[in-house]
């Protein structure tokens, strides 16, 4: 033995007989019961242990361990269901309770909701404005043509467009139609097919998108109100529309002949009310001389002949003084620019008196003055 046993027996702690104590002057614990032991040498009875650990369970759960257990699970249970019974409506949706399978008339507004699931469940739908694009490029996928439309003048055109839209009513969204959005994307397609259809190519080009995006718009409307789908639709964007690419080149040719037609014509106007103007400016001023030229000559025809009323007038009264005063006047016109001789008639016509050559001297002054200014 590794340990001395000079002690009595006792063992490697210095123990000895009946002592049996350790090397901390005691001996090892023994079970407090009095049966079911070993002996006051052995080790701890285990059931024991078993035994208090399930009278303290008893304790504090009733029924034990197998009535604990069965709460626990009626605890997890209840959780559970409470948990699936309560629902959150953010501020952008609405909910639609069902009872069976079968939709509640009250709508459930943003918030936190009670209902007795699984007798009921909740549907909740998004009320606020949503975009559903429809089309796309030929390039993309050469196998879709769901954007290319016949136009009036048939003419292929690839038309890109979205409609943005809200849900007004979620139970007939939800439940008069199976697929709600697919369904308003082919009422969508459709719609646009028609509008075009009627139209010519140039319309859905550049020259009238408004026109047809609102014809669009009020032809999805109406399909989607006798569908009954709770859907308001807001906006018909038309963001592209091209030829297909196969004659795109031909296309745009025709594009820039038709844009060297409107210059053309613009020129053309331009020219035409310029020359226009001037010609109509042109017979205005001949009209205003016409006009001035008439009123000058009628008033001065007015003008004669009150004057001529005025001399009969006063030739009524002196016959005599007036005709002369006719005569020296007439001579003074008629002899005012002629080369003057005077004559005495005393002397017998016999002779010329010399006479004082007044228009002579009145044409030398001036010329004098004439010189004589161009010298200073």
């Amino acid at each position: 033995m590794p340990w001395s046993n000079q002690n009595g027996g006792g063992g490697p702690w210095g123990g000895g007989g009946g002592n049996n104590q350790g090397p901390w002057g005691q001996g090892p614990n023994r079970p407090r019961g009095g049966g079911g032991g070993s002996g006051n040498g052995g080790p701890p009875d285990l059931e024991e242990i078993i035994r208090r650990g399930q009278n303290q369970l008893k304790n504090v759960m009733p029924g034990g361990i197998n009535g604990g257990v069965v709460v626990i699970a009626l605890l997890l249970v209840g959780v559970f269901w409470l948990m699936n019974s309560i629902y959150t409506v953010q501020p952008d949706e609405r909910g639609v309770e069902l009872r069976f399978g079968k939709p509640k008339q009250e709508i459930s507004m943003p918030g936190l909701h009670f209902h007795l699931w699984p007798l009921e469940t909740v549907e909740l739908v998004k009320i606020t404005e949503q975009q559903q694009n429809i089309g796309r490029r030929a390039a993309a996928s050469s196998s879709d043509n769901s954007s290319l439309m016949l136009t009036g003048d048939q003419n292929i055109v690839n038309v890109q467009f979205s409609v943005l839209y809200t849900v007004t009513d979620p139970q007939s969204y939800l439940f008069n139609l199976e697929y709600p959005a697919e369904t308003l994307q082919q009422v969508s397609e459709s719609a646009m097919r028609e509008v075009v259809g009627r139209r010519p190519a140039q319309d859905i080009f550049r020259d009238n998108r408004q026109a047809i995006a609102e014809g669009v718009k009020t032809t999805i409307q109406a399909t989607m109100d006798a569908y009954g789908a709770g859907i308001s639709i807001n906006t018909v964007a038309i963001e592209d529309a091209a030829p297909p690419r196969e004659v795109a080149d031909a296309f745009d040719e025709v594009q820039r002949a038709e844009q060297d037609e409107d210059r053309f014509l613009e020129e053309a106007n331009q020219y035409a009310n310029q020359k226009l103007g001037g010609a109509r400016g042109q017979a205005a001023q001949i009209r205003e001389e016409a006009a001035a030229y008439k009123d000058r000559v009628v008033k001065e025809a007015e003008g004669e002949a009150a004057r001529f009323l005025s001399i009969y007038e006063q030739y009524k009264v002196a016959p005599d003084v007036t005709r002369k005063r006719l005569f020296l006047e007439t001579m003074e016109g008629v002899m005012k620019n002629s080369k003057k001789v005077i004559i005495d008639e005393k002397q017998g016509g016999q002779g010329v008196v010399p006479f004082l050559p007044l228009n002579e001297l009145g044409r030398a002054t001036t010329q004098q003055q004439q010189s004589t200014g161009g010298t200073q």
